[in-house]
């Protein structure tokens, strides 16, 4: 169990070792604040999807010999949650619903959920460690996020060539924690 954790957090971020969740991670990651809660959000996400899908595959598609149709299911039950978080932060927090804008929505699209969804039942990970891998998987892109976020608020204030501001600076960097996350191989087992 801990070696998915450690795994799942820095050795195989989804966001710095397998280029899934890129989106997000450079559209969100200018503010500290914006980034913390698109991190939750995605927490959020990817554990009811994982929940959703491991369920839907295991009960249903399998039983049913329906199998070649996960990948539908399971963009179905993001798409639905991704809804409802979207009513549950224009409910209760405007301001991060605001915040995020576009990037909200399109969770849906971000391929490191349907990457977490479509890894467990590759695994064959039971419903508890399907849990923990989406939740330290989250946490791993939370991690990414708030880091890029913290680096690129530096940049603002750093004396960076013209040709180099903003998406190329912010790419430099991306690649560079990618590097650093390297680091971290051979950890967990």
């Amino acid at each position: 169990m801990m070696a998915i954790i450690i795994a799942s957090i820095f050795v195989n971020n989804f966001v710095l070792s397998r280029f899934l969740g890129i989106c997000p991670f450079l559209g969100v990651s200018k503010q500290l604040d914006s980034a913390i809660g698109m991190g939750a959000a995605v927490i959020f996400v990817m554990t009811l999807a994982t929940l959703g899908s491991w369920t839907v595959y295991n009960l249903l598609l399998v039983p049913m010999e329906l199998t070649y149709l996960s990948t539908i299911a399971f963009i179905l039950i993001i798409a639905s949650l991704v809804q409802l978080v979207e009513m549950i932060l224009q409910k209760f927090s405007p301001a991060l619903y605001k915040a995020l804008g576009i990037f909200l929505p399109l969770i849906t699209t971000n391929c490191a959920i349907l990457g977490v969804a479509v890894l467990n039942i590759d695994e064959k990970y039971s419903l508890g460690y399907s849990l923990v891998n989406a939740i330290a998987a989250g946490i791993g892109f939370t991690l990414a996020l708030i880091l890029m976020a913290g680096l690129r608020q530096k940049l603002e204030m750093a004396d960076v060539p013209p040709a180099l501001k903003g998406k190329p600076v912010a790419f430099l960097v991306a690649g560079i924690m990618s590097i650093a996350f390297l680091g971290f191989a051979g950890l967990g087992g």
